[in-house]
């Protein structure tokens, strides 16, 4: 739900009371307290202990259940808004979530958990002072695992067999989204997909590698 400095507005106020109305019990309210006048890790805490109060009025639950249906979806570095959250804030909100017992803490978003080279671009990084990763290790802890202090090597790739079998299986289409195990053609070659993909073009490196060349028709 949108965060205000009272927890939330007037919408999520009804969304509760629906809630309570209907006994729908989510495994938490979640708030983004960022793009409505937010600065830093204080003025979170002060929109998270608002929303506390919220479900314990709306929800009718005591302070303990409160706290364990309640979550946090920051944003990190510079918000839309031009608002400022650095790692020292998410610790601040961190620390909060975990000594009240909170249910959800993440953020918005992974992919630009980085600092900014050569581009301002704010859906790429963060606009604020950071290692790669900074603000996703808090996620991580709150999952109660310990982060990689260390970047993963890449995985080699499996080198293709030969002998595909007849081609049978429609061309590949570049339009087309392909989900897990479709069959395409491509090249003179039969590919298998390993996830959901659309756009990434068989028997090229791409990004992700998605594609297991079965080898020649």
């Amino acid at each position: 739900m949108p965060g205000t400095a009272a927890g939330t507005g007037w919408f999520g106020t009804q969304l509760l009371d629906q809630a309570k109305s209907i006994g729908f019990t989510p495994n938490n309210f979640s708030i983004m307290p960022f793009d409505g006048g937010f600065n830093g890790g204080s003025s979170q805490v002060s929109a998270l202990e608002a929303l506390h109060g919220l479900l314990m009025s709306h929800m009718g639950w005591d302070s303990a259940t409160a706290y364990s249906h309640e979550g946090f979806s920051g944003m990190n570095g510079k918000s839309d808004a031009s608002e400022m959250f650095y790692t020292a804030d998410f610790q601040t909100v961190y620390d909060y979530a975990t000594s009240h017992g909170l249910g959800r803490f993440t953020f918005w978003s992974v992919n630009r958990d980085r600092a900014c080279v050569g581009t301002t671009d704010n859906g790429v990084c963060s606009n604020v002072p950071q290692n790669d990763w900074d603000f996703t290790k808090f996620s991580v802890r709150f999952a109660g695992a310990t982060p990689p202090q260390t970047t993963p090597t890449q995985p080699t790739t499996t080198p293709t067999t030969p002998g595909g079998g007849s081609c049978t299986a429609a061309e590949w289409d570049r339009t087309k989204v392909y989900v897990k195990d479709d069959v395409v053609k491509h090249n003179s070659h039969k590919f298998t997909a390993k996830w959901w993909t659309q756009g990434e073009e068989p028997g090229t490196t791409g990004e992700w590698g998605v594609w297991v060349d079965n080898g020649a028709c």
